[in-house]
């Protein structure tokens, strides 16, 4: 570290002036001052031996000297290798008055110093009065300035390299004789020995301490390697990443945003905050915009951030770190494959707590934190699909296992090709269609056409009767559910919209669906997206919904049971089924298809059906529509005992009008259902479930029966 020569030709130094010195100030010839100087010498030893710091040093010397030479400052002025300048590193006075700080740092050019000069040329050079010298431009003001008025500098050398130069000034002008020259140049040459050591030993500190640094950078790599291997969760892995951080970093808070590169929005994955619970609730979104990390993901690099820059941002995150007293802060992006996937942010409560090494390091990590966060989020996405491909092969399995009404649609008539028709047209749409109906008229067979004629047929088909969910389950059932959102959920649960991604979701008895979960069907109808319970992630799906009910949904609207967007928003494509006594000529088809139905299933052969049955079987009224036809001729089948159809006759007999209330008035139709509802629980005794039951004979599931029972009143008598 001997420093660059400069370029250009610097003058010799002048001739010692022709002053009378310490020889002659001390009365009675040369060995008094001679002792003198060698008493100093050995005070010199003495400091240096005392004082490791170098400042102490020249604090200590400024003391003892000026007994034994004229000077009033003493300064060291060291070589910058880096800069290839002179510094001032210490200046020192003899009186307890204070220096004038422009001489802290000082940056000196070597060409135009008097110092650079006495560096370069290894000689000392006595200037006898600073208002008569021309030769050096810089740091003579500021000599002045302080009253100095001559100057002798001395080199610092030792046998391993040039150190800078040791300068005396005096308030007098030509204060330096040949004996003070002498003197001060074997003073200097002590102090050289003493600077070294000083600068060795600084050296050595400050390698320590880049060691120390970079052994804590590796092991937070180390530590960071090891989370993302041990840690497939993401969660797991921050709270092992923060812990990790702190014990290398003065991190106060530590977070981790995420990028959803679909809607290009930051959300706020992870935060540890200890102290400041609820600064900024997980899960919270934002676009893009001025905050810390947004500049470090846009920007592809670290963002190094002081308390300036926190104030003047724009950001509503970089003023809420302000509020709770953050000063400093550091973000590094995660990148894989130069694609951002989000943040790392680290801040601290002091000033300036991170440098740009830190920074380095933690892009290091950023790195690592990156992948594990595409492996974790790929975990996710295949877990998901996992999960949803097996409720799909459940749900398809129960669909199999399931007895449905019609293999296919049966019938001929008029009103049944009119239907079919209006189904041909809206099949190929992704249309919202409203089936209506009265209960048992085929509206679920009708809803699986559409399906089976849509470009969705090759998706799944997923139905729900909102009828016979219990209120507080439906939201569950339709959107799903986090682990923990509420009492009870101990899974993750996937719903029907999310089952019925890229297919269609039947709806069926929409018309109970609560006011409350109106609005959340509503808004999936519209945007196609959705959140479970418990969660803020938005889920979007490609979902064609299919709504049935029995209910006039256009009086409910008028008697606000039901929300009015919503209506219209479901009925684009209405579609009315015809009840079965509209279609009385379809009757004989259906009748022959179910006889061979249940016959094939009670290894029973069929082969004649009395015309009388069935002309009585098509003037009857039939309430519960085909479904009713079908449990009716299953009784039959179980009745017959040869080839000919045995069908009951008298249960054809009973009156087909409708029913009326006490007062001879005609009853509601909610009044109606319930009186047919406790006859056949009264015919079968309560029994609800079993071939034998109310919800057999009624042609319903057990589970809508105890539904129906439950939203009409209906309980069994104590």
């Amino acid at each position: 570290m001997t420093g660059r020569r400069p370029q250009a030709a610097v003058a010799e130094a002048p001739a010692l002036p022709h002053t009378t010195g310490m020889a002659e100030a001390v009365a009675n010839g040369c060995d008094t001052a001679a002792g003198a100087q060698q008493n100093a010498l050995l005070q010199v030893s003495e400091a240096i031996s005392r004082h490791r710091d170098l400042a102490s040093l020249f604090r200590d010397l400024a003391q003892r000297l000026p007994a034994v030479a004229p000077f009033d400052f003493i300064g060291l002025v060291l070589h910058n290798a880096s800069t290839n300048m002179m510094r001032v590193h210490i200046l020192e006075t003899a009186s307890a008055g204070p220096l004038s700080t422009r001489f802290d740092g000082l940056q000196l050019p070597i060409e135009e110093s008097s110092s650079g000069w006495v560096w370069t040329h290894q000689q000392p050079l006595i200037i006898p009065s600073l208002a008569e010298e021309t030769r050096f431009t810089m740091g003579m003001a500021a000599l002045r300035e302080i009253g100095v008025e001559s100057v002798c500098l001395f080199p610092l050398t030792t046998a391993m390299r040039r150190l800078g130069a040791m300068g005396f000034g005096s308030l007098k002008p030509r204060a330096f004789g040949e004996s003070d020259v002498e003197f001060l140049s074997q003073v200097a040459r002590q102090i050289a020995i003493a600077v070294e050591n000083a600068l060795n030993y600084e050296e050595a500190q400050e390698a320590q301490r880049q060691l120390a640094k970079e052994r804590d950078r590796l092991h937070l790599l180390l530590d960071i390697n090891n989370a993302v291997a041990s840690h497939l969760e993401l969660r797991d892995l921050f709270d092992s990443l923060t812990v990790s951080i702190r014990r290398v970093l003065k991190a106060d808070i530590v977070s981790l945003t995420l990028l959803d590169p679909g809607t290009n929005q930051l959300r706020l994955y992870a935060l540890d905050f200890p102290g400041q619970e609820g600064f900024i609730e997980e899960g919270t979104t934002c676009t893009l915009c001025g905050c810390p990390s947004t500049e470090a993901i846009t920007g592809r690099k670290a963002v190094l951030l002081k308390r300036s820059d926190l104030e003047q941002s724009e950001s509503t995150v970089s003023k809420r770190l302000v509020a709770a007293g953050v000063r400093s802060a550091c973000c590094v992006p995660l990148l894989l494959r130069d694609r951002p996937l989000g943040a790392l942010n680290v801040g601290s409560l002091q000033d300036e707590a991170f440098t740009a090494a830190d920074a380095d390091s933690l892009t290091e990590v950023g790195k690592q934190i990156a992948l594990a966060v595409a492996n974790s989020l790929a975990y996710q996405e295949i877990a998901a699909l996992k999960d949803k491909l097996a409720k799909e092969k459940l749900y398809l399995e129960e669909e199999i296992q399931t007895e449905y009404n019609f293999e296919e649609i049966v019938g001929d008539s008029r009103a049944l090709r009119q239907v079919l028709k209006q189904v041909q047209t809206v099949a190929k749409t992704d249309s919202t269609v409203l089936i209506l109906g009265e209960t048992g008229s085929g509206k679920e067979l009708i809803a699986r056409a559409l399906h089976n004629l849509s470009d969705r047929r090759e998706r799944t088909f997923v139905k729900l009767n909102c009828a016979a969910i219990p209120t507080g389950l439906l939201e569950s059932e339709l959107f799903g559910h986090e682990k923990g959102a509420f009492t009870g959920a101990i899974a993750t649960k996937i719903g029907r919209f999310e089952l019925a991604d890229g297919g269609t979701l039947f709806l069926d008895e929409v018309g109970d669906i609560p006011l409350e979960l109106q609005v959340k069907l509503l808004r999936v109808l519209q945007e196609q997206e959705f959140e479970r319970l418990g969660s803020t992630r938005t889920i979007r799906v490609n979902v064609r919904v299919v709504a049935a009910t029995n209910r006039d949904l256009s009086q409910m609207v008028e008697e606000q049971k039901f929300r009015s967007d919503l209506y219209y928003r479901l009925k684009v494509f209405p579609i009315t089924v015809p009840p079965l006594r509209d279609r009385a000529e379809d009757i004989p088809l259906l009748v022959r298809h179910f006889a061979q139905k249940f016959a094939s299933r009670m290894n029973k052969r069929i082969e004649t059906i009395p015309a009388d049955a069935m002309k009585a079987m098509q003037a009857y009224h039939w309430r519960g529509n085909i479904r009713e036809l079908e449990n009716f001729i299953e009784r039959a089948v179980i009745l017959s005992s040869g080839s000919h159809l045995f069908v009951p006759l008298a249960e054809l007999k009973r009156p087909s009008q409708p029913l009326h209330g006490g007062n001879g008035a005609i009853a509601t139709l909610e009044q109606a259902e319930r009186e047919h509802i406790l006859k056949a629980l009264r015919e079968t005794n309560w029994v609800i479930g079993g071939p034998a039951g109310a919800a057999a004979k009624l042609g319903m599931k057990r589970t809508t029966l105890q539904s129906k029972m439950q939203k009409l009143g209906i309980a069994r008598p104590s």
